[in-house]
């Protein structure tokens, strides 16, 4: 044993072992062989800083989700491709409207807890995999705060680029992100110090995921305001058009294609 974790399906098997605890269906892990124990997200940046988070928002249902998301599948139109849909959350929900929405993530395990709950059609693959499918939709949602799937300056038009090849005419982007930079405590100003003496982003993270005695390889997350955002769109084909921070410091972005 070295201590270092295995790479594997972390978010799968989290959420595989959160829908167990949540149904009563299923292996749990258990405390003391009887009792569900809570299923924690670890989530562990390179600067050492480690935080843990209970797995079970992941299949909230929309009583449970804040107002941005409401706000965020309002807007929804057309064929709508849900990015890291994770539990299917977002997806369920636009189904039971009768919207056509595919859930995209990278987590085999995932998708097979979505497809337990519901979620009727899946692809496994990241959205520059995607392209080669064929598949063109109206509306692309990142929520969950999955603005972070951007990673940074340097993956940012790539990601765009994708998006575009996989756009209909005229098609949306709805992006749920945080502004990193209210706060005043010293671990995260001073990581922000850290991270632009490096020529990054203020909050462009480095991170890994833990569950049990799994991990994930190390990846770049975005977390930025959105006047950073608005530079990383800019001469891209993409417009910013909207932006609504009622619920600071998290915001909603809307792009639309340009024509």
């Amino acid at each position: 044993m070295t201590g270092d974790p295995l790479i594997g399906d972390v978010i799968g098997e989290l959420l595989r072992d959160a829908l167990a605890v949540a149904t009563g269906v299923g292996p749990r892990p258990l405390v003391g062989g009887r009792l569900p124990r809570p299923v924690i997200e670890i989530i562990e940046r390179d600067d050492g800083l480690i935080n843990g988070a209970p797995a079970a928002h992941y299949l909230d249902g929309p009583q449970e989700w804040q107002p941005y998301d409401h706000r965020a599948v309002d807007r929804v139109r057309g064929e709508t491709l849900d990015v890291g849909t994770g539990a299917g959350r977002i997806a369920l929900l636009l189904q039971e409207r009768g919207v056509p929405v595919t859930g995209l993530d990278i987590s085999a395990g995932a998708l097979a807890v979505s497809r337990r709950r519901g979620v009727r059609r899946l692809v496994q693959g990241t959205v520059d995999t995607h392209v080669a499918d064929g598949q063109r939709y109206d509306t692309f949602l990142l929520l969950g705060n999955n603005l972070g799937l951007f990673e940074g300056r340097e993956r940012a038009r790539g990601f765009l680029a994708a998006l575009a090849a996989l756009a209909r005419p005229g098609a949306q982007i709805i992006a749920h992100g945080t502004d990193p930079y209210g706060t005043r405590d010293p671990l995260h100003t001073g990581y922000h110090e850290r991270n632009r003496r490096r020529g990054r982003l203020g909050g462009q993270l480095r991170l890994r995921l833990r569950y049990r005695e799994l991990g994930t390889e190390w990846f770049d997350y975005l977390v930025c305001s959105a006047d950073e955002f608005a530079a990383l769109v800019h001469g891209t084909g993409w417009r910013l058009t909207d932006v609504d921070d009622r619920d600071a410091p998290y915001y909603l972005a809307t792009l639309r294609l340009a024509d």
